[in-house]
């Protein structure tokens, strides 16, 4: 599996209390809503009102053209979403009744969750939201509304919302099941499995050194006669009104560019949205990967493969972004070192590239976060994710240091180092060390990570199929862990301490082995990408140190601790693995890739988790955070010219939710 971007590690763990930024300290309200395990925050958007006029432009019409977009993901997402999502918000503005009962309380939040995982599944364990209101209230309320909003299948939403066996997970990716027949992504209809990975191995031409990446933007169904068809995502195809207002925003960003290169990515991109033809979309990346110039950047398109159980087709994603001059200079260092990291990466030269191309990073900030991105966003990109325009053209990564900065400010005095970390010599170490670490391991993985390595000849991009993402995660974060502990990076001058890749390694395993279960519901197997792979990474170090006691899971007054006793030797283990899984993705070896995530990615250990949870539950900290957007407005003068673009972080989360749909609704 190999989506067009590669999303980093997933939001910053809340295991972050870290020293805060070198950055002008600021009174700020960063947290705006808490409910269910969700937390929302604000994020700055520092440097913008310096910006000239010109780029100010670009990134408002971009941020328009990010929000159009909206509808496209709620519609892959699952095909009950947007009739959903209207019926809930009329009921939610139009309700008359005491909004202080316990069934207006809970259908609230229920709204609330819905908007944050953009439809009717949670957007990282994969389940569906369980309502806690009844069905007898929402009747009453469906029956009150006016005839022109009330819904045109009343009975299949109510399934939706109360029967927890329909549509229950979003991707499944149980091993041994029909993965289509068992998801309720829109990506498919009336197909199976076998049927659309036969379809897609016959379009397939083993000999092309510069293929499509087949299904990134079709459904796949069948016609009349039961012929398997893709439906295209395109202008007059399917999402088309969407697609339509997108190319509008677009065009009016292309008067704005800062320059011919750029306007020529962003002529490309229209161009393929007209089409939605693949060759032009690698056309697009080809262009935008050499776009090393711009200051203001985006991406915008269907993106990310997670929802797909098959991992083929993007979910629709935009982000709005320009380049932190000061803050680039550290990934422009790693960028420019990617030959030496590459040569001296501990896997079989075999599977190394011998020349590292066109690799380049930056630190951004974001302006907006769009579609797949939002409410939760990723901390870290790395683009295109075609092997062969990122083996012939090179790639781009970026750490998004406002969102990094956000989730830091938000977590501190939250008394997680507190309660997980017994040894107050690394809560020292967290604490001092623990932001750059972050950020380096971001930047390292997206940088360096994701473009390291090659698939031998003739090997298919897509031969790890549903276990393709988190093997890819795997690698790239085994490959910034091993180098984080590397003398280059004090040679370099990224880091001061020798030591303070501890910092980074003990959160890593801390995560891994235990508090990201707090995300798991008790019963149930582990099922998101990073979450596997980092599980994946943690326990195979924990067994393979056993002998030598390099890692070990530690009781002390009742309670876990994770104790690493030799970080050498752990480094050397990360090292190891980082070798056989880059040898399983460039060989192609689905069956020893699957063993490994069946054996350490999946399964939980009950008694931990229950421990991991009631620990947690003295803390009152939110397995999951996600934003609300800035606003964006312009000034105009008397003939309506555009004389500046101002930035607002005013709006909290249902106004801004409700906004969305009042105004950027299109299909």
């Amino acid at each position: 599996m190999k989506p067009f971007f590669i999303r980093a590690a997933a939001a910053l763990t809340i295991a972050c209390t870290c020293s805060a930024m070198a950055t002008e300290k600021k009174e700020f309200n960063y947290v705006v809503d808490r409910f269910a395990d969700i937390e929302v925050l604000r994020y700055t958007v520092p440097g913008f009102e310096s910006l000239p006029l010109q780029q100010k432009k670009l990134v408002y019409y971009l941020t328009e053209a990010a929000l159009y977009g909206r509808d496209i993901l709620w519609d892959q997402n699952n095909k009950h979403n947007l009739a959903l999502r209207s019926l809930l918000e009329n009921i939610y503005t139009g309700y008359a009744g005491d909004r202080n009962s316990a069934d207006f309380k809970a259908f609230e939040t229920y709204l609330k969750q819905v908007w944050f995982g953009n439809g009717i599944h949670h957007h990282y364990s994969m389940d569906k939201f369980t309502p806690g209101f009844s069905r007898e209230f929402i009747t009453a309320e469906i029956a009150k509304l006016p005839a022109n909003k009330k819904p045109a299948d009343t009975e299949t939403l109510l399934k939706v919302i109360f029967d927890p066996s329909y549509m229950a997970k979003k991707v499944n990716q149980a091993e041994g099941a029909d993965l289509i027949a068992t998801s309720a992504s829109n990506f498919y209809e009336g197909v199976s499995q076998a049927e659309v990975e036969a379809y897609y191995a016959a379009r397939k031409d083993t000999t092309d050194t510069t293929p499509v990446m087949h299904g990134l933007n079709t459904r796949i169904t069948k016609d009349a006669a039961g012929n398997i068809v893709e439906q295209t995502y395109h202008v007059g195809g399917l999402y088309s009104p969407a697609i339509e207002k997108i190319v509008e925003m677009l065009g009016k960003a292309a008067e704005n560019a800062e320059n011919a290169k750029q306007r020529a990515v962003i002529d490309k991109l229209i161009e393929f949205y007209r089409s939605g033809d693949l060759k032009q979309f690698d056309e697009y990346s080809i262009l935008w990967t050499g776009d090393t110039d711009s200051r203001v950047d985006f991406i915008n398109g269907f993106i990310e493969s997670y929802d797909d159980p098959l991992g083929m087709t993007g979910s629709w994603e935009s982000i709005v972004n320009f380049k932190n001059l000061e803050a680039s200079h550290r990934t422009e260092v790693i960028s420019g070192n990617a030959q030496w990291f590459e040569s001296n990466s501990p896997v079989d030269p075999r599977f190394r590239k011998d020349e590292v191309k066109g690799v380049t990073a930056k630190v951004i900030t974001a302006a907006i976060l769009a579609g797949d991105s939002y409410p939760a966003t990723p901390i870290g990109i790395n683009l295109p994710n075609s092997n062969w325009i990122r083996a012939t053209h090179g790639s781009k990564s970026v750490t998004i240091e406002n969102i990094t900065q956000a989730y830091d400010e938000a977590s501190h005095g939250n008394g997680f180092n507190e309660e997980f970390v017994d040894d107050a010599a690394m809560r020292d170490l967290m604490d001092k060390y623990l932001f750059i670490t972050d950020n380096l391991h971001t930047d390292l993985h997206e940088c360096l990570g994701h473009a390291s390595g090659k698939l031998l000849p003739g090997v298919d991009p897509d031969a790890l199929k549903a276990h393709g993402s988190t093997l890819e995660e795997a690698r790239a974060d085994l490959f910034a862990l091993y180098y984080l502990a590397d003398p280059k990076l004090i040679e370099l001058g990224l880091i001061d301490n020798p030591d303070a890749y501890k910092a980074q390694y003990y959160k890593y395993l801390l995560n891994g082995l235990m508090t990201q279960l707090m995300r798991i519901e008790p019963g149930k197997d582990v099922e998101e990408a990073h979450m596997r792979n980092r599980k994946l990474i943690s326990e195979w170090v924990l067994e393979k140190g056993a002998a030598d006691n390099v890692v070990a899971l530690e009781k002390k007054d009742g309670k876990t601790y994770v104790k690493v006793n030799d970080y050498p030797a752990l480094r050397k283990l990360f090292g190891d693995l980082l070798g056989e899984i880059q040898r399983i993705k460039s060989e192609g070896d689905y069956d020893a890739g699957a063993a490994l995530v069946e054996k350490y990615a999946v399964k939980v250990d009950p008694t931990l988790h229950r421990e991991v949870l009631d620990r947690y539950a003295t803390l009152s900290i939110a397995p999951y955070r996600g934003f609300v957007n800035p606003v964006y407005k312009t000034v105009t003068d008397k003939d309506g010219n555009i004389t500046d673009v101002t930035v607002e972080y005013t709006e909290d989360y249902i106004p801004q939710m409700l906004r969305y749909s009042g105004n950027y609704s299109t299909l």
